[in-house]
This record gives C-alpha cells, structure tokens and sequence, in this order.
C-alpha cells in the first residue's frame, strides 16, 4: 500500500482529556462475537480516552493529507486484489511495474484461473515469494470465477474465502475498490493507532475491530491510508518527528518514543 496545512491551528485545536475513561462497549457485537475469517475474539476494551482522541485524529489527517490514494495502481477491483496480493513483502514500487505486463497477459480472473504456474512466476518473480504468490493468485482467480460468477465480491466474509486474501487485503479491495467500510491494518497503521492510544492490540484483526468501533464507516478507507502516509512521512518507526507532527498535543507518545 501506498507511501494543504491544517484548517485550524495547533494553538486553537480542539483539546482531549486523554485521561477521561471512555466505558463504553461494544454492545452491538456483543463481547463472544467471533471475527469473521479470523477465530479470534475481539478486544474487550479500549484505551483511555481513545474516542475523544479519534475525533481530533481524523479532521487533522484529513487537512493534513486530503489526497491520501492507495498508490498500486489498477483499473478495477480484480487488478487491485492481485496488485494487494503482490504487495506482500515487497513494494508499491516494484509491483506497479510487474502488473501492467501481468493484466495484459491476464486481463480477466477466467484467464488467471488457467494460467501456466511457471509463465506467472517468471512475470512476478521480482516481487519476492513468486511461488506462494503463483499458488494465491491462481487460486483466488480460480475461486472467484467457481464460487463468484467471475466477479470479485463485496462481503469481508467471502473475500477471506479467496486464497491469498486475508483481512487486510479484503478491507482495501472494499475501501479502495468498491468504496465500502473497511479498515485496512497494516504495520503502519498498527503503529500509529498504538502510539496515539486508539487501540493497545499488536494483533492486526484485534487492532481493526477497536478502531471500527470509534471510526465512522464512511472514514475507515480514508484514515487508513492517511495513517500510512502519515506514517511514511512522519510518525517513523524510529525516530519520530514528533516536532513536525500535528497531532503531537494529542498524542500520549509524543516525544516519548
């Protein structure tokens, strides 16, 4: 996935109380409720103040980045699912060089389905893991054109049935390629909703569902890719720029990391 000022100032910037309890629950779900796709349960609670945080997280990315894209470039939902695929482990960079010769050669989930395994992994070979990722994109043609008509589906819940499709890359062929909710998790928003308290969960499916709980459905897709550019761009790994961050009054890591 991918690497205008603020409308307001830091100065006049709506304030948190980071130290106020927010006790609500997820009572739609209900606290035994299963992830679809995943077998795990979802987090019981959220961190302090997580909600009134978000509020201030979201209008300040959304100034601060109002073109956030997804930056695989492809054409429909079928092209941006085997681009998603091909991005593990690898580059946004390296696989929008490998697509265009891919989708020429196999413009439709029928033609992928019947690909030669060994013709496919020459073609993808420098995106890293070119066997596993022969295996998933065949397979995921193959079961797209069985069990979906040839279509790509909408649901998170038949996306995940598809080989090589876990949540995360259902939650951006949603967002980015049907416009639905979804809230792709990847390393860069893992660590960012950690570092501002919106989420304590490592495990990217737990992470998902305590920030659908506090982010609007028609926000999710955006805010994702905001997070990762914000994430490319300043909230590094190591290092941070905090002092260039404009959510450094927010954020209970802030100069601490």
């Amino acid at each position: 996935m991918p690497d205008g000022r603020l409308g307001t100032g830091r100065d006049d910037a709506q304030r948190v109380d980071i130290g106020s309890r927010d006790r609500t629950t997820d009572g739609h779900r209900g606290h035994g409720a299963r992830v679809p796709g995943s077998g795990r349960l979802p987090s019981m609670s959220l961190p302090r103040g997580a909600r009134q945080r978000v509020a201030v997280v979201l209008e300040r990315l959304q100034a601060e980045y109002p073109d956030a894209t997804c930056a695989l470039h492809r054409e429909n939902p079928y092209q941006l699912l085997v681009a998603t695929i091909l991005s593990a482990q690898s580059t946004d960079e390296m696989v929008n060089k490998t697509t265009p010769v891919l989708f020429a050669r196999y413009p439709t989930p029928a033609d992928l389905a019947e690909a030669d395994p060994d013709e496919v992994e020459g073609l993808i070979r420098s995106t890293g893991f070119f066997r596993s990722k022969t295996r998933s994109l065949i397979g995921m043609a193959g079961g797209i054109e069985e069990r979906f008509d040839g279509k790509v589906p909408t649901a998170l819940e038949d996306l995940v049935t598809l080989p090589g499709v876990g949540r995360k890359t259902a939650n951006v062929v949603r967002s980015v390629g049907f416009g639905l909710p979804g809230l792709p998790v990847d390393t860069h928003v893992g660590r960012l909703t950690r570092r501002l308290r919106l989420t304590t969960e490592s495990d990217p499916v737990k992470a998902e569902l305590d920030l659908n709980r506090i982010v609007p459905e028609d926000e999710r897709g955006d805010f994702s890719l905001r997070l990762i550019e914000h994430g490319r761009k300043v909230c590094y790994a190591r290092r941070p720029r905090c002092d260039a961050c404009v959510l450094a009054d927010v954020c209970p890591s802030a100069f601490k990391v």
